[in-house]
């Protein structure tokens, strides 16, 4: 969660330099509740002591409004389809939301 704040930051700061401006906060969608209460949680836990400046950026740019996160359940992670191994019915439910109706039609 913490890179990909980093690159939203960076894409606003660019689009700053071309004078767009973004006001709404940017959204940043996990499957993990636990990262999600880490992030959004200021109080650490004897189980967090690990984490160190990634947790602590990703907490200022929810403070400072600048993302929301937000958590999209497992069966809806997009991601999936490319980094776990999927039941049938699921992995055809992700690949249909990407748009690939027919894997072996002709280019």
């Amino acid at each position: 969660m913490a890179r990909v704040t980093s690159e939203l930051k960076w894409l606003r700061g660019l689009l700053q330099c071309l004078s767009v401006y973004v006001r709404d906060s940017m959204r940043v969608y996990c499957d993990s509740q636990s990262a999600l209460h880490l992030a959004k949680n200021p109080v650490f836990h004897e189980r967090s002591k690990h984490i160190e400046v990634d947790c602590h950026f990703l907490r200022d740019a929810i403070v400072d409004g600048t993302i929301v996160a937000s958590h999209v359940p497992t069966g809806s992670q997009l991601a999936d389809i490319f980094t776990k191994l999927l039941m049938a019915t699921q992995f055809i439910a992700l690949r249909d939301k990407l748009g690939i109706h027919n894997l072996h039609a002709s280019t």
